[in-house]
């Protein structure tokens, strides 16, 4: 999965377009996008939503944050359209996901939903206090599916004045950047990048979902259409890595009892295998 775009509740119509798009997921969104004398409304058009599946793309929801009192009523109005996620906001540990994966065994088994296939992607970095809890997450619960950071709420709790100057993040947004892709990493679940807030700016886009993919996130968030092809392209393997992975994983395989190797004047071992696999999607 490699790009994951945010679509509003309240909006059929925006669902329609986003499903004509090549999204590897669509997040039907109750939180943000949705103002909270419609949430109730947009409660039942997300329902209609996961029941209709247009498309071949994941569909998951974000519900309302646990400290709302409203994510309880989120997810007893969706289970019955059986999505493949819940996208948990401002979650600030382990123990919120085991809250949420408890109310999941039961809607699951009301809904007819095999128990335990629901997935939970955390955003994970949205209150000061939630990059404390990050170490937390790993074995906090096999539904755990992925964390994604989050930079526009974490300025508000931050009382911060700017998040970025020149197209880049300033340095205690890079800080929960980097600390969350580590926590995914530790805890063996997919990192995701955030939203690029530059709808127009398809360049930067490009560069800013290049450098998530080089560091080790494997999806981004998105906030509009236009940036799933620029965003699923960038996350591709280049034509250069994949000559590079097919020459190691070849030397590996003339070489079975050696862990250490020299290809093209360096030395590689078992952790650039590893590596060449990944980039050619083998396990």
């Amino acid at each position: 999965m490699r790009s994951m775009l945010f679509v509003p509740g309240d909006s059929p119509r925006k669902f329609e377009k986003a499903s004509e798009g090549g999204a590897d997921a669509l997040i039907i969104d109750l939180e943000d996008s949705v103002v909270t004398d419609k949430k109730p409304e947009a409660r039942g058009l997300t329902l209609s939503m996961l029941k209709g599946r247009p498309g071949p793309h994941q569909l998951y929801v974000r519900v309302n944050a646990l400290d709302t009192g409203m994510t309880l009523a989120d997810l007893a109005a969706v289970m019955p359209g059986k999505p493949d996620g819940i996208v948990l906001p401002k979650s600030q540990g382990g123990d919120d996901v085991r809250q949420v994966a408890t109310w999941l065994e039961a809607l699951e088994a009301a809904s007819g939903i095999t128990v335990g296939t629901t997935r939970i992607v955390c955003v994970a970095t949205e209150t000061a206090s939630s990059i404390f809890g990050l170490g937390s997450y790993k074995g906090c619960s096999p539904r755990l599916a992925g964390l994604m950071w989050g930079a526009e709420d974490l300025s508000a709790s931050l009382g911060a004045t700017e998040k970025a100057s020149g197209g880049v993040f300033h340095s205690p947004y890079r800080l929960a950047r980097d600390l969350c892709l580590m926590a995914a990493a530790a805890a063996e679940v997919a990192p995701i990048d955030t939203v690029y807030t530059d709808i127009d700016n398809l360049a930067g886009l490009e560069q800013e979902t290049r450098a998530a993919r080089r560091d080790g996130f494997s999806a981004k968030a998105l906030i509009h259409p236009k940036h799933v092809d620029v965003v699923n392209a960038a996350f591709e393997p280049t034509e250069a890595e994949r000559a590079w992975a097919e020459k190691v994983i070849a030397a590996f395989a003339s070489n079975p009892n050696s862990g250490t190797l020299r290809l093209d004047g360096q030395m590689i071992d078992k952790p650039h295998l590893r590596a060449a696999k990944k980039i050619l999607g083998q396990p």
